[in-house]
């Protein structure tokens, strides 16, 4: 499937770029389709892209800013961190150029995939973001669906953000999205961005193969942090007690259907497909 394999653990600063603190893109992850992009602006910052092939969210991790792309102007209200709850969003299409400005400054991921179609450019609502308590006990997190593949549409792109309170475990039981299984699995390549509340702030990232000589990472995590996930088992994301965990997955594939269907790993499932 891979012809060459990229780090996949990727510490703060190692794809930065004169325009980004973090550059993934397929050619710098080795693959196909998915891409990230975080963006510092400093007050009265302006920055200016082509989306190219692909389409594009824009996700206010701190502040707001305005996204203007050909005849429409996106006012994002933003958040002050990540922790502080879901934020409102920009989709662009591929093949155009957009200008992000903020005023008061912040930092915006830029979630991407290459694509087929070309969507119009919208506005996604804060409130309208679907936010599900997952699991329960020393598994419980949140998860907001700003962009799942049920939630907003997109052509190829899937982006959803995760919270893990301290000493608790995420992405359990370990699962994977590597193959084409209809109804069962679908091949979706995801980048893991994760930013840990409180000075000097960790946590731990797994991926172990599904196949010889597949995808092997045991991670400490801190802001800033990127894990590439091309194929394999992932999980658990385990959170430093008294230091909440924040992930955003972004996820992508060749598939005509944009889904996220997983499958986990057997060994952490009882007979009746339930958690041991």
């Amino acid at each position: 499937m891979h012809t060459e394999r990229a780090e996949l653990y990727l510490p703060h600063g190692t794809t930065a770029t004169p325009d980004y603190v973090l550059h993934i893109d397929p050619a710098r992850a080795h693959w196909r389709h998915s891409a990230l992009r975080i963006l510092h602006l400093p007050p009265g910052g302006t920055h200016t892209f082509a989306t190219g092939d692909s389409e594009w969210v824009v996700l206010p991790l701190q502040g707001g800013c305005t996204v203007h792309t050909e005849d429409v102007k996106l006012q994002l209200l933003g958040r002050d961190s990540v922790f502080a709850g879901a934020s409102d969003f920009a989709y662009v299409p591929r093949d155009a150029r957009v200008q992000i400005a903020s005023g008061v400054g912040g930092r915006f991921a830029l979630a991407g995939a290459k694509c087929e179609r070309r969507l119009p450019a919208r506005y996604g609502p804060a409130p309208e973001v679907p936010v599900e308590d997952r699991g329960s006990g020393d598994c419980a997190r949140q998860v907001r669906n700003f962009a799942a593949a049920d939630a907003f549409p997109c052509d190829k792109l899937i982006a959803v953000e995760v919270v893990t309170p301290g000493g608790h475990w995420s992405s359990y039981p370990p699962h994977k999205h590597d193959e084409t299984r209809p109804g069962e699995e679908t091949e979706l390549e995801e980048i893991y961005y994760f930013e840990i509340e409180g000075p000097n702030g960790f946590g731990y990232q797994r991926v172990f193969p599904s196949r010889e000589g597949g995808s092997d990472v045991l991670a400490e995590v801190r802001t800033g942090d990127a894990v590439l996930v091309p194929d394999g088992w992932h999980g658990p994301s385990v959170a430093q007690p008294g230091h909440t965990m924040y992930y955003l997955n972004v996820m992508a594939g060749p598939g005509e259907e944009r889904q996220w269907r997983i499958r986990f790993h057997p060994d952490h499932l009882d007979s009746t497909g339930r958690y041991r």
